[in-house]
């Protein structure tokens, strides 16, 4: 009974008698048999066992199971208990205990495969085919085959002498070339030590007789009998044939040596009765049959004929048989597949990157046609299969876009409101689930997420100029800037929020935004954060960008105690878009948060924003090319399978130190070679977070529905995932992001494409010192591995066999791990071949092999940039080798329990960045609000009427009223105040503070445009280079202030200087015409926090959440200034 579960009461339903509203029923499309689906889910990588049950269930840690990964991590390090890991090793955890002992058998199976691939190399071969017989192989001359040679015991002699020689005629005997002489020669029975001790005829007596074996020659062990007769040792050995033995007189062979019996056969033409090796002779050379005579089993069975068998080689060798022992065979066999497998996939794998690149991208960069755009197809408003809508909905259109949905919420009379039917669709046909592709044109809605964290001014000003600079519609793209929580950057000065709302033009229909609650990645308390809002336009060179600044700036209690408050890292920033557009593709129940955001990116866009179809994630130090997100968005045109697609990325900083200096290849090769390769099969392994785009949803190809692909909730949950125990797991999510991202994808849609198109580039800063470099390598050669790991498992993918993209990924993850030795038999071989070059072409195969796979991305950098300089970096890359194959790799095997981000982002007061697996309690989930579009819409509504009739009562009691600061104002002509509390009673008083207060339907300013806006551009037609020169030479005029408004367009920023001028504080107003830190004139003071907010005024933040900075800033105390929701309001006090 101990074990039984125990249900909360949150979990038990409650009978109630309220009545159902039929308004707001919603159901939710199953699967039926007419649309079945097509594959089987893939198991998620990770996935809790505490996911699915009940609050209060004890669940056993995955980590503390009992399996085969578990054991033999235990029997690889029995010499190492844990009494001694916790003493000694300081590991004084038993999750750190169980992270080490992973770590050893890893490291253990990559010495296994290093040693393997070694002994592959180097020792199979000296194993097969040993040094002798090497030697002897390549040392045999065929019997016939070179004139002018003769035979004497085996070597090759070279006659020089012809003519008449006392005793023989050699002009006769060259005729038979390589024939065997040595019964002319002088010997004695002495000269064969082999033979001492044996009473064999053939053995024992003299082979040389007066009367029947004339030796008429001299003598064969003397050194000047060669000379005297112009005979020359060629070093070579005579080989025979098994047709020549046969064919020879008294011939035979013993284990390959070739025996010539003429000598012994004339001295004894008959047997000899007592003479054991005599009858074994004779049978031997007259056996029957023409296929040569093979004594070796018949002398080798008897123990008394084969004590004389060294005697027989000694005293009658002839030659050897022109043959290649078996295992010298295999070697060889496995030399030259070698050499054909591994030169093929290099060359096939640089063919195929070079028409990738070339052929393919080109049209994949090119924009649509005409046919295309102007085909029908399902609308952005029509919500996918599986979504939440209502009973009554025939269409399947969002809530947001259906023609009665301002009734069904009790719209208000009035002025229009910015979510009616008529401000998603042009000409108001929202209802419609089927409209044409030349109404959204060949740019589609991108939606651009630049993540920050501790980076600088310049370096957020540089990345957020190229995007807004880019040749996309400002009107088809949104800036999407998330700020990683409440950081400083090492050596700033102004904390990342500050530089981020500093660069943004507020839109003044939003006023001060108010930190709203949402989930967030985190364990225990970490499971809930707040951020705000900030909307407005990026101004830079004529372009004026929409843009929304997401600040996290966490909890009360977080920012009282924490000195990073609201930070979730980076995939806690790139799951608040991801599950922002999740909820909005699928109608799904939304945080207030994402309420805020949904409104205003409305009021920003002018259409709602499930019209946008693709994602740009960019990093906060990354220099986007003007054409590259053109380029991108085409890719995503031309084939609707492609969910993601990265572009180029190249080195800013190349020149800044000899670290920066040998990554130059390095990027090129992992993108012209690697990314181009993989994109032949669609299965890029890796799609680098600082630059690539991903599909939000794409439509079927009978085009009547959507896929949601990064959207798809079964993504977002597991890529949310923030209790994670294992190596393996924490490998796989806390070290590198962007590749997780891409192996669940992959998984979760094998058929579908990731490419790499060569023609988007953009420029990044890499590390410029060693330590980052080790600290950064070593997070990505892990994550790499694995996530390979789960990559290599996945079938369903292109190709087959060795032509697929599970051998791809196969031969990537073996050639990561098996790194330190590769570098190693490199060496090896550059050195033996330097000592010793190769004579034969077998010998020269290991170094063709080397040219190849070095020398080929030489030739292709060179036929793509066309820039010789690039051989340069090539030669520096080469240089530093033993850095990316052996230091680095060693580095991060060792380091496989380590899940900091170490060196690579600091903050202020940060000795070591820390890791991203610490976590609290875990818990069932945050306590935030979770409700559907629908029903915060209402709530709004009905809080806009209750402050309507506020207002009424207020003019009837006087003519003013009090503002939500507590100030006294005069009634304006504006339908809604921007209040957040209710004096009424209703049921929906609890939500009101959770609904942002801002008024975008104030008439002091313009309402948003309506619908689709219409570009020249939807026919795939740009700008003539003339004509946008001219533009550019007239220049832009600055657009005026709304009526009624109290500030202009272009709000002063501010930054910190060393002038001091009266009435700024330290502080310099900045212009993006003239230089930094000049003093601009201006006639009214502006906070640089808050540009559209007067120093004078006070947050409207909900409560006291205002507080929340305050404490952070002063450390709990409380101080006689006003702040606001970043900071202190008056500039000086910053300092």
């Amino acid at each position: 009974m101990s074990n039984r579960v125990r249900y909360n009461d949150p979990d038990v339903p409650v009978p109630t008698s309220r009545a159902l509203n039929p308004a707001t029923t919603t159901i939710r499309r199953a699967k039926t048999l007419t649309r079945p689906e097509r594959s089987v889910a893939p198991v998620p990588l990770i996935n809790p066992q505490s996911a699915h049950l009940p609050t209060g269930s004890q669940v056993r840690a995955e980590d503390e199971t009992l399996d085969a990964w578990r054991i033999f991590s235990r029997v690889v390090t029995f010499w190492a208990p844990s009494s001694v890991l916790h003493s000694i090793g300081g590991l004084d955890d038993k999750h750190k205990v169980q992270a080490w002992r992973e770590k050893m058998a890893l490291c253990f199976i990559i010495s296994c495969l290093c040693a393997i691939i070694g002994f592959i190399t180097v020792g199979l071969q000296k194993v097969l085919c040993p040094a002798t017989d090497q030697i002897n192989t390549g040392r045999y001359v065929s019997l016939g085959t070179a004139n002018g040679v003769l035979g004497v015991q085996g070597w090759m002699m070279n006659v020089t002498k012809y003519g008449d020689i006392s005793g023989a005629n050699f002009t006769a005997l060259v005729e038979t070339p390589g024939q065997d002489i040595t019964t002319l020669f002088e010997r004695e029975a002495a000269d064969y030590p082999a033979c001492n001790g044996l009473s064999f005829r053939a053995a024992a007596e003299a082979p040389c007789t007066a009367s029947v074996t004339k030796c008429s020659l001299g003598s064969l062990t003397s050194s000047t009998t060669f000379s005297s007769l112009g005979l020359v040792n060629t070093s070579f050995i005579v080989g025979y044939d098994w047709d020549q033995v046969a064919a020879l007189e008294n011939y035979f062979v013993i284990d390959g040596a070739v025996l010539n019996m003429n000598s012994y056969m004339l001295l004894h033409p008959d047997p000899i009765p007592t003479d054991a090796l005599d009858a074994a002779i004779r049978s031997v050379l007259q056996a029957p049959g023409n296929s040569g005579r093979d004594g070796t089993r018949l002398f080798y069975y008897r123990p008394n004929i084969r004590q004389a068998v060294p005697c027989m080689m000694q005293r009658y060798y002839a030659g050897n048989i022109d043959k290649i022992t078996p295992g010298c065979l295999l070697s060889q066999l496995v030399l030259y597949a070698g050499l054909i497998v591994v030169l093929g996939l290099v060359l096939i794998r640089f063919v195929m990157a070079c028409v990738f690149s070339w052929f393919v991208s080109e049209r994949l960069c090119s924009p649509p046609d005409r046919r295309e755009l102007n085909r029908h197809a399902i609308s952005p408003a029509v919500l996918p299969e599986g979504a939440n809508i209502s009973v009554d909905n025939v269409n399947g259109t969002a809530p947001w876009a259906g023609p009665g949905r301002s009734k069904k919420l009790g719209k208000p009379k009035g002025e229009r409101s910015l979510t009616s039917s008529a401000s998603t669709l042009v000409n108001g046909e929202s209802s419609q689930p089927i409209m044409s592709l030349a109404q959204i044109g060949a740019e589609l809605f991108a939606v651009c997420l630049v993540t920050c964290y501790s980076e600088g001014e310049e370096s957020l000003r540089t990345t957020l100029d190229s995007i807004s600079s880019t040749t996309y519609a400002d009107s088809r793209k949104l800036l999407f800037i998330v700020a990683d929580g409440m950081i400083t950057g090492a050596g700033e000065k102004k904390s990342t929020p500050d530089i981020c709302v500093s660069l943004l033009e507020p839109d003044p229909r939003f006023g001060n935004p108010v930190p709203m609650s949402y989930v967030a990645v985190g364990a225990g308390a970490k499971a809930e954060n707040r951020a705000m809002v900030y909307a407005g336009h990026y101004t830079v060179a004529g372009r004026r960008t929409p843009a929304v600044i997401i600040v996290k700036c966490g909890t009360e209690a977080e920012a009282a105690t924490e000195k990073k408050p609201g930070n979730r890292g980076k995939r806690d920033s790139q799951l608040i878009l991801m599950n922002f557009f999740s909820r909005v593709t699928y109608n799904d129940r939304m945080t207030p948060f994402d309420y805020d955001l949904f409104r205003k990116i409305h009021v920003l866009m002018g259409v709602t924003p499930d019209f946008f179809e693709v994602c740009l994630m960019v990093d906060a130090d990354t220099k986007v090319f003007p054409d590259s997100l053109s380029y991108l968005v085409n890719c995503m045109h031309h084939d609707p399978m492609v969910m993601g697609v990265c572009g180029e990325t190249r080195i800013a900083n190349k020149r800044q130190s000899w670290v920066t200096a040998i990554q130059v290849f390095e990027y090129f090769i992992s993108h012209h070679m690697a990314k181009a390769f993989e994109s032949v099969f669609g299965g890029v392994s890796c799609l680098p977070g600082c630059f690539s785009m991903f599909r939000l949803k794409a439509r079927k190809a009978s085009g009547d529905d959507w896929v949601p692909l990064i959207t798809k909730p079964e993504i977002c949950q597991q890529y949310s995932q923030s209790i994670v125990t294992t190596l393996h797991q924490k490998n796989l999510l806390l070290l590198g992001e962007d590749r997780f991202l891409t192996t669940i994808m992959f998984r979760t849609f094998p058929n579908r494409k990731m490419l790499f198109l060569p023609q988007a580039r953009c420029r990044t800063v890499v590390p410029d010192t060693f330590s980052v470099l080790l600290s950064q390598r070593r997070r990505w050669i892990n994550s790499t591995i694995h996530n390979l790991m789960e990559l290599v498992l996945v079938r369903n993918t292109c190709g087959t066999f060795c032509f697929s993209s599970q051998f791809v990924v196969f031969m990537d993850l073996l050639g990561t791990v098996v790194l330190p030795i590769a570098i190693a038999l490199t060496y090896m071989l550059i050195i033996s071949m330097a000592f010793n070059p190769p004579k034969t072409f077998e010998e020269a195969i290991p170094l063709m092999l080397l040219g190849a796979v070095l020398g080929l991305p030489g030739v292709l950098i060179m036929l793509t940039t066309r820039k010789v300089v690039y051989v340069f970096w090539m030669l520096i890359y080469l240089l530093a080798l033993p850095v990316w194959n052996l230091i680095l790799p060693v580095y991060a095997f060792w380091h496989f329990d380590d899940f900091s981000w170490g060196e690579t982002r600091k903050v202020e007061g940060e000795a070591k960045s820390e890791g991203h697996d610490s976590g609290g309690t875990i818990i069932a989930g945050a306590a935030v609000p979770l409700r559907r579009w629908e029903d915060w819409e209402r709530s709004r509504l009905r809080k806009l009427r209750r402050e309507e009739r506020r207002q009424r009562e207020l003019d009837r009691m006087q003519n003013h009223y009090m503002t939500a600061n507590g100030e006294l104002g005069v009634r304006v002509d504006s339908q809604y105040s921007s209040d957040t509390v209710s004096i009424a009673s209703s049921d929906d008083d609890q939500w009101g503070a959770q609904i942002g207060g801002y008024n975008e339907n104030s008439a002091a300013y313009p309402p948003p445009p309506v619908g689709l806006m219409q570009h020249g551009f939807q026919s795939a037609e740009s700008v003539a280079g003339s004509d946008l020169m001219a533009k550019l030479e007239v220049g832009f005029d600055d657009e005026p202030s709304p009526p009624g408004s109290r500030v202009q367009s272009q709000a002063p920023r501010y930054q910190l200087s060393d002038r001091s001028t009266q009435g700024t504080k330290g502080y310099a107003a900045l212009s993006r015409s003239a230089s930094p830190g000049l003093p601009v004139p201006r006639d009214h003071n502006i906070s640089p926090v808050s540009p559209v907010r007067s120093t004078d005024g006070t947050s409207t933040a909900i409560g006291s959440d205002w507080k929340t900075h305050a404490k952070k800033r002063s450390v709990g105390r409380s101080q006689t200034q006003e702040y606001g929701p970043l900071g202190p309001l008056d500039p000086s006090a910053r300092i």
